[in-house]
């Protein structure tokens, strides 16, 4: 008759443990292989202590075991849990530091376009043109990723709707996350929403080397950069230190906003850096109940610019209060359907027929 696992039990269950039960009642059989005449099993103690006191138990086991009729061999392995594994931390992911050192100015990986969109100054709206153009150009194919630049007014994380931390598997590589069709980085996703970012120039230098060299963007056809306003060291960094294609400048038609464009445009120029078109924000303003067009902030005036520049006018963007609430409801205007998904969709189609994105 063949061996069977209840007679190697029941020969087991007569062996007592000096505190108490037996192998079988304590659970300590393992690996229990039965081999024509051959059996072999492990004994598992509870720890390394007690298995070195065990090793007549695991003799007096072999020998029970190899008097059962049909044993012509008996193999008992002795062995023990090991401590428990101490829980692994997950991997420290810091944003910020001095920046390392490098040679030449850096190609992000994977990525065929870098695009500035740029302004001289601030309240232009160039965050919410950053995120519709993404979403816009999303929207008619394109593999497009999102970087917010804008270290002291990180704000693409509302209005692309991600409120979550990035992953890192090594505490260096960073995972960037992904809505409506965009891959996005922000520094905003590594801070709480009301926490002030209170770095020197070094720091953020550090912070953007990290968010385009670290950051697994995959494939991309463009990468746009939503950048602080002014003409300061991240836009410094970015040009002299990334093999970046070329700035789209974002401003209203209004004298002053203008004069704050132009020393964006001298910057680039400056810096050696295209300037692939300009577009005009809050251009004009329809009342949703008579229809009347108003022309709050002037009108014509980055048109001109762009004319006397010689770089195309990529687009005319009106002041609209759903762009506005979609904006802050996590969701672009672009990603819906309407008048002004369709503006941005005449950029975005701009682009790519020019060759831009």
């Amino acid at each position: 008759m063949p061996i069977t696992e209840a007679q190697i039990h029941e020969v087991l269950a007569r062996l007592e443990l000096p505190d108490g039960g037996d192998l079988v009642s304590r659970d300590m059989v393992r690996a229990l292989n039965i081999d024509g005449g051959q059996v072999r099993f492990v004994i598992e103690a509870p720890s390394a202590e007690v298995a070195q006191r065990m090793e007549p138990l695991r003799k007096a086991a072999e020998h029970a075991v190899g008097q059962i009729s049909g044993v012509e061999r008996v193999s008992v392995a002795l062995t023990a849990h090991g401590p428990a594994p101490a829980a692994k931390a997950p991997p420290s992911l810091k944003v910020g530091g001095h920046p390392k050192p490098q040679q030449g100015p850096m190609k992000v990986a994977g990525v065929k376009s870098i695009i500035a969109i740029a302004s001289g100054k601030g309240g232009v709206g160039k965050s919410t043109v950053s995120s519709n153009l993404a979403v816009a150009l999303a929207r008619q194919g394109r593999r497009v990723g999102l970087l917010d630049a804008d270290i002291y007014g990180p704000s693409q994380p509302r209005m692309m709707g991600i409120n979550k931390r990035p992953a890192s598997p090594d505490g260096k590589t960073i995972i960037p996350l992904e809505n409506h069709g965009v891959t996005l980085m922000s520094i905003g996703f590594m801070l709480e929403e009301d926490k002030a970012v209170v770095w020197r120039g070094p720091m953020l230098m550090g912070a953007l080397q990290q968010m385009l060299g670290q950051v697994q963007w995959g494939e991309l056809d463009v990468l746009l950069v939503d950048m602080p306003p002014g003409t300061g060291d991240v836009q410094l960094t970015l040009c002299q230190k990334t093999e970046i294609t070329g700035a789209i400048v974002v401003s209203t038609p209004q004298d002053v906003a203008l004069l704050d464009a132009r020393k964006a445009i001298d910057m680039f120029q400056t810096l050696n850096t295209p300037v692939l078109g300009l577009i005009e924000n809050m251009s004009t303003y329809v009342c949703p109940n008579c229809g009347h067009e108003a022309h709050l902030f002037g009108h014509g005036g980055v048109a001109s610019e762009a004319e006397k520049l010689g770089a195309p006018l990529l687009g005319a963007l009106p002041i609209d209060l759903d762009t506005r609430l979609a904006g802050d409801g996590g969701t672009p205007i672009a990603a819906k359907e309407g008048t002004m998904a369709d503006a941005y969709a005449r950029i975005a189609e701009g682009m790519i027929k020019g060759g831009i994105a």
